[in-house]
């Protein structure tokens, strides 16, 4: 592990996650380079930043459910070769309904250099607390489409403040939203604003 990076499991108890990009359930369809093992790796920084969040997200019965963290460059690069295969239309539905694979760089969905890389990004998701249930969101992880846009229209008044709740939980912690994507949030004060690392997460 790079110093001052640590899983993030290890240090803020009581966070689940499912490292979606270990798995074969994301855009790709398959585990992603440099993604070993299903944990969350981030900067300590970034755990601190996580605890705070955990605890004013119980106070309103939630908890915290992470899907990335820290992301391999050698990650990014297969996003972006990835996207030059040939459309097999096994995620588009799902994932990219209304744009071809290109286009999640074009309109910010995927970004050749991610603040991910730097290791105080994290993507995650509230669940209720009393059932264990996820909170409904209006959408999953890694749709990219509009509808996945804070303010986005044609989701319900629950699905609203549902995002409301977890933006307002994360800003309040130090974080700062991205408007493309509700489940994407940077530390404001990150300790590497200007490094991208690529050591695998194993």
């Amino acid at each position: 592990m790079k110093d001052g990076f640590v899983f993030v499991d290890e240090v803020v108890p009581g966070i689940r996650w499912d490292a979606k990009y270990a798995t074969w359930d994301n855009f790709t369809g398959k585990p992603v380079d440099g993604y070993l093992v299903n944990r969350i790796v981030g900067t300590r920084e970034l755990c601190a930043a996580l605890e705070k969040a955990r605890d004013a997200a119980e106070s309103r019965g939630f908890g915290l459910l992470l899907w990335d963290g820290y992301r391999p460059q050698r990650a990014v690069n297969r996003f972006m070769s990835w996207a030059e295969e040939p459309e097999d239309g096994r995620k588009k539905a799902r994932h990219y309904p209304n744009i071809d694979r290109p286009q999640m760089f074009e309109k910010g969905y995927v970004a050749k250099k991610s603040g991910h890389s730097r290791g105080s990004t994290v993507d995650l998701t509230m669940f209720h607390l009393a059932t264990g249930e996820l909170a409904d969101m209006g959408g999953d992880h890694d749709v990219m489409d509009v509808v996945s846009h804070h303010g986005a229209a044609g989701i319900t008044a629950e699905q609203e403040a549902n995002r409301k709740h977890l933006c307002s939980v994360m800003e309040d912690s130090g974080f700062s939203s991205y408007e493309c994507e509700w489940w994407h949030y940077n530390l404001k004060d990150e300790p590497h604003p200007e490094t991208y690392f690529d050591f695998p997460i194993a």
